[in-house]
């Protein structure tokens, strides 16, 4: 009866919050876009692909692909991503998801761990889902996973509230630098979402706690987080971690921006500290030296930079990385998302 009354009025409460983005009259992701998306990345049975990373799939990619599904508003795409999700991935005894899963492989999990951010967005895309078509199975799992989440990856270490990249393998008992945490997992549109599923002050707290991080760690001459940060005494690069600002760091302002934060010193910071010397292509930094380590030049990286120079110093986006022209995954969805953002809340960026 509790379990019950618990998603009831998450069902509620979300539709009574009136989000703009449950309540869209049009699909913030167009159908000839979502069409290109799934043609390239998604299989008939609902696994996201990610055609860089050995054609694996992983815990994040059903996440972003059941979101850019909703957003789509595309029921039928939806529900079979999150089925090959709920009978591939969702393994564990815990509730969260496995994270890894190889074509080639058998069985197909390779991983069993979980990773909190790919956890985080299917249960985020289950909420939002379940709220705009009434699905209560929907809303059902979502707070299910969302408790698991509290449960198992969000933990309070000398007065903080963090989140863990994984159940297991980052925390104070797990390693002689730990806690570590990565700061791109922490998913700040999701959060709010995340307490109404699984009620608890710590939401809020890891909300803040995240936020604060972000604004205060600066490694080397471009002043960026590390992806890999141990928290055991003052902040520093995690032991066995490249330093460097990387493909997960890339989303981070992607992250900050869509969950409503508009520090303009802190997306200026990070936007700056990306580019090149150009002031127009960015890359994967070396956080000791400053140096581009790789130059990525894909409009689904570039897209972040020109919503954050939107948003900081009025500039509007230019064409080349508005035209979606999916090739990697990764890129792609970034663009996607990037597009629905500023489709919905900034307009005058287009």
């Amino acid at each position: 009866m509790r379990r019950t009354f618990s998603v009831v009025l998450a069902f509620v409460v979300l539709l009574a919050a009136g989000s703009s983005v449950v309540r869209a009259a049009e699909p913030l992701v167009p159908e000839t876009l979502w069409a290109a998306y799934k043609a390239k990345f998604m299989d008939d049975s609902g696994r996201i692909i990610d055609n860089a990373n050995g054609n694996i799939s992983h815990s994040e990619g059903q996440g972003y692909g059941l979101l850019l599904a909703y957003l789509a508003d595309n029921r039928q795409d939806f529900e079979q991503i999150w089925y090959f999700t709920r009978t591939e991935l969702l393994v564990r005894d815990d509730g969260l998801a496995a994270w890894k899963w190889e074509p080639q492989a058998s069985p197909h999990v390779t991983d069993v761990n979980n990773a909190t951010d790919g956890d985080i967005l299917i249960a985020y895309a289950l909420a939002l889902a379940g709220s705009r078509w009434s699905n209560a199975g929907y809303l059902r799992q979502a707070a299910m996973l969302a408790r698991a989440i509290l449960q198992h990856t969000v933990v309070t270490t000398k007065g903080r509230t963090l989140l863990l990249p994984a159940a297991e393998g980052f925390a104070v008992d797990d390693r002689a630098d730990g806690p570590v945490i990565n700061p791109s997992y922490w998913v700040f549109e999701a959060l709010p979402i995340m307490g109404l599923l699984a009620p608890s002050p710590k939401w809020e707290a890891l909300s803040g706690e995240g936020l604060g991080l972000l604004k205060r760690i600066q490694f080397g001459p471009k002043h960026l987080p590390a992806e890999w940060i141990s928290l055991s005494t003052q902040p520093k690069p995690a032991d066995g971690f490249e330093q460097e600002y990387g493909y997960n760091a890339l989303r981070i302002p992607l992250y900050l921006m869509r969950g409503g934060v508009t520090d303009k010193d802190l997306l200026r910071r990070l936007r700056e500290g990306w580019l090149q010397s150009d002031g127009v292509s960015g890359g994967i930094i070396d956080l000791p030296s400053g140096r581009t380590k790789a130059v990525l030049d894909d409009p689904g990286y570039q897209i972040i930079n020109h919503i954050a120079a939107c948003i900081s110093d009025g500039k509007r986006i230019t064409p080349d990385v508005r035209r979606f022209n999916p090739v990697l995954y990764f890129p792609s969805t970034l663009q996607l998302l990037g597009l629905a953002f500023v489709t919905e809340k900034h307009p005058e960026c287009l």
